[in-house]
Parts: C-alpha cells; structure tokens; sequence
C-alpha cells in the first residue's frame, strides 16, 4: 500500500481529517444505510447494558458511541477515542444533538498506548478501526488489558465475502466505484482508495478470529453481515 512517503499513523491520520466532514454521509452511501443496523448489533454483540462503562476506540465521528451511549444510560458512560482531531470535532458536534450527552465523552489518542489502567472497562468496541492501526496485534493487546475479565472485545469492520460472483462484484464495486463516490462527494477519491487497499489487506474474519485467540481472548467468534462484506468478530477476557 502507497503511503505516500509516510508511516501509516501519519498518512491515516491526514486522510481522516481530510474526510471527516462528509466521513458519515459516505458511510451511509457505500452501505445503502445499513451500517446504522451494523452498530446497533455491534452494541448487542458487546452486551452493552445500563449502568456499564464502555470504550469505544477509533471511534471516528461517534456514530457507534452514541449508539453504545443509548444502551448504557442513564447510569453508564461511554468513552470515545480517537487520534483524528477533526473527526472528533465532527463527533462532538453531533453529540451535542443527542438527548442525553452527559455520559459520553470523547478525546484524542493513540489505540496503540491506550491511556488507561488494567481491566478498566466492561466492554471495548472499535468499529472500522482495526485495518488502520500500524500494528494490529498490538492495538488488540491494549485493548484486552484495557477490558475486565469476563468483557468483551468487539469489532465491526470490513470483510471478506467468498461466494464465488457475489465475492468478484464486491471488490470490482470497491476498487472501481467506492473512489468515484469519494471524488464527487468527499472530495478526495485517495482516501477511498485507501479504504479499498486496506480492505484488501486486512485479515478475513476467520484469520482475524485466530489473532483474538493468540491475543488473550476467549470464544472468538465472527457473524457475517451483508454476505461477508462486514463482519463483526468478538472475544471474552479470560476469569481470574
């Protein structure tokens, strides 16, 4: 994949502040509305319930920690972390339009150091985040220790589809259209190339399931969505 000279966390950093004001209007383009259905079942698959504290990392623009927020209210809370300034920005603002903000907050910082102690959550998310950490078995790590034992890790990202016409229309739709979209509605067709080339090279859901597994998690899992085109991959934090 071409950074253009730089590491990744300083391309994928420039790349989302570069979209962040039209990040969720294509979100909602490139998956025919469907990725709000995603969230809500990411946030079932999490267990999230009143009362729970829940971190949601790379949260982006804050769609899926507010949608964490409404299950966890009115007692629980809800942080949300991202290395994006101005994708934080865009989740403050909608923050501010939701009917209960109080128990939601969301600041700046690096998945690979989560600035956190030990087993400081009931559960951690991370939602279209995994494929743009420099270091995937890290980032997993941290948030393994940052969850309580018996918590859940979980998240929502792209996959790979394997039926045989559905698959190949797939990707000719990603590589080919996806950076058409991003060009006419985004302004910035290279961001969505990237989001294909990090789609291609990001783990399938079943080798993913096996980097839970060698992470510390227990019960990895993955349920396919939209034919295998998004997956959400879960796994518990052993007991003491």
């Amino acid at each position: 994949m071409d950074f253009a000279g730089k590491d990744k966390a300083t391309y994928v950093k420039e790349t989302f502040n570069a979209i962040a004001a039209r990040y969720d209007l294509m979100n909602s383009l490139m998956s025919l509305g469907m990725d709000k259905r995603w969230r809500r079942l990411a946030v079932k698959e999490v267990g999230a319930k009143p009362g729970m504290h829940i971190l949601d990392v790379c949260c982006g623009t804050g769609q899926l920690s507010m949608e964490l927020g409404r299950a966890v209210a009115p007692e629980g809370s809800v942080t949300g972390l991202d290395f994006s300034q101005k994708m934080l920005e865009v989740a403050e603002k909608s923050l501010l339009q939701t009917s209960n903000p109080g128990h939601i907050r969301f600041i700046q910082g690096n998945a690979m150091e989560l600035p956190f102690s030990d087993n400081s959550f009931d559960g951690v998310t991370v939602g279209w985040g995994l494929r743009n950490l420099p270091d995937l078995r890290q980032g997993l790590r941290e948030m393994v220790r940052n969850v309580k034992p018996g918590g859940k890790v979980v998240s929502l990202d792209m996959a790979k589809p394997s039926l045989f016409g559905f698959k190949q229309a797939y990707w000719l739709y990603f590589e080919k259209l996806i950076p058409l979209m991003g060009k006419v509605w985004a302004k910035k067709a290279s961001a969505y190339q990237y989001l294909h080339d990090s789609a291609r090279e990001f783990p399938a859901q079943e080798e993913l399931v096996k980097l839970f597994a060698e992470c510390g998690l227990q019960d990895a899992h993955f349920t396919n969505l939209a034919g295998g085109v998004v997956a959400i991959v879960s796994g518990t934090k052993p007991r003491d």
